[in-house]
């Protein structure tokens, strides 16, 4: 198996709007360089001052260098049977794919990020950039941010990185997604307009029938995966399905999580059969019991008319945490539904249990810690903002919670906090609550520490 590591220097930073100025490829047997290609490349329009200062490549050196149409069937002959491997492949792979579809082409290899691959080959790095990376090795880079020398550079990174553990690097090539097994009227080359972005997207049949809704923080590489899908028969079938894909781009994750949940619902498409009815069928309940204890226990949501104060997808997820919270909140494995015994629990006979489970603790002790627990994990009579972040830089996300209840969401200005939190009304459409709303705004504060909460 032979890698052809890429680097390319360009007029900006978008793989669709930019021109290659640059590009050097070296071919690489994962334990030696076999051969090496360079040349700048005239891009056909002005480069922005910015990138010259960045890269040094400026409008007068590139004026009489080949046009991309001159060296692209080089590269395509250069790179073939090949693994295509950068630092950040996303933007390197991403650009040439864009000069290639300009003329015509669909370049398409399995390709590899070094970036990516570096953080689980070599963890606990304090930056994966390819200058700090590079210092952290030793490797010397003669010309930063041109395209031999930061080539040069990670094909050294690459050959320690294959050194160290050949078999774990090869699990992070991304296979190209084979258009032959695909349904025939899905458009391949629209794909590569899907965002590497957090929101929603939809999947149709050829009857232009609705059959999935999912959200993702990368819109783009979660399509390709159902794409890719062929580790179950429901994922197989619906791979053969897909015709059509829409997307909407949400910015903020739990917005993305609101709208999955209320649209299948709404929706019931075909393959979200476990989550028409809640994404969460495993609550945790709360009551007190003849001894004057707080007890918790769980069950199934739909066989349970009270509202539970947690919730799960799964009864695994569900006993790991309580789990968790009976280690975390020094409470009783018998009086958590977790250790049923007419006597004290094993923990107490550990010494971990303080013995509310026969009495030795007194109910008020024991029950002050159970309802702190409860009390972070629930929010029934709070109102409050979220604000996270919005779907471009000019804005921020803001979910309204009234009494408890998410009321709805939407967009302000970036700047928008000089405004009184009463006028923030303005930027939220207002939805009718789903089910599972609450929840999943609770697994998302617990998790979430980049939101802002404003209580009103």
């Amino acid at each position: 198996m032979n890698y052809v590591i890429v680097d390319i220097e360009t007029t900006g930073g978008s793989p669709k709007n930019s021109k290659i100025t640059e590009i050097a490829l070296i071919k690489h047997d994962g334990e030696r360089i076999i051969e090496k290609f360079e040349t700048l490349i005239n891009p056909e329009i002005n480069i922005p001052e910015f990138i010259v200062r960045l890269t040094g490549i400026n409008n007068k050196m590139v004026e009489n260098a080949p046009k991309f149409y001159e060296v692209a069937k080089k590269i395509i002959e250069f790179s073939k049977e090949c693994i295509f491997v950068a630092h950040n492949v996303g933007f390197d792979y991403g650009t040439l794919r864009q000069e290639y579809k300009n003329l015509g082409y669909d370049f398409r290899l399995p390709h590899l990020c070094t970036v990516r691959a570096s953080r689980y080959v070599i963890p606990g790095l304090p930056s994966y950039s390819l200058g700090k990376i590079a210092d952290h090795f030793q490797i010397s880079i003669e010309g930063r941010h041109r395209a031999g020398g930061d080539a040069l550079a990670t094909a050294e990174l690459f050959g320690i990185l294959y050194e160290k553990d050949k078999n774990k690097l090869n699990t992070f090539i991304q296979e190209e997604i084979n258009p032959k097994i695909l349904h025939p009227n899905l458009n391949i080359s629209s794909l590569d307009e899907l965002p590497g972005k957090t929101g929603i997207y939809k999947l149709f049949n050829e009857n232009n029938q609705l059959i999935y809704i999912g959200k993702s923080k990368n819109i783009k590489q979660r399509v390709e995966q159902h794409l890719r899908n062929n580790t179950t028969k429901k994922g197989a079938k619906m791979k053969m399905e897909i015709a059509r894909v829409e997307f909407e781009e949400t910015g903020s994750e739990l917005i993305a999580l609101l709208k999955e949940s209320q649209l299948i619902k709404i929706n019931k498409p075909i393959y979200n059969r476990q989550l028409r009815n809640s994404r969460f069928p495993i609550g945790v309940y709360d009551y007190t019991d003849e001894n004057g204890y707080l007890r918790i226990y769980h069950a199934q949501t739909s066989k349970n008319p009270e509202i539970p104060f947690a919730s799960f997808s799964t009864k695994k997820e569900a006993t790991n945490t309580i789990s968790q919270w009976i280690e975390k909140f020094e409470l009783c494995q018998k009086l958590c539904d977790m250790y049923p015994s007419k006597d004290s629990c094993f923990h107490y006979t550990i010494k971990l249990c303080k013995g509310a489970c026969i009495q030795d603790e007194d109910a008020e002790s024991y029950n002050k810690r159970i309802q702190n627990l409860i009390d972070k994990l629930t929010f029934n009579r709070e109102s409050f903002y979220v604000i996270d972040k919005g779907r471009n830089k000019s804005e921020k996300s803001i979910v309204l919670v009234e009494q408890g209840s998410i009321i709805g969401f939407g967009y302000a200005p970036f700047h928008f906090n000089h405004l009184h939190p009463l006028k923030w009304n303005r930027f939220i459409e207002r939805h009718v609550e789903d089910r599972d709303a609450k929840t999943i705004l609770n697994g998302f504060l617990r998790k979430e520490k980049s939101s802002k909460i404003i209580n009103l």
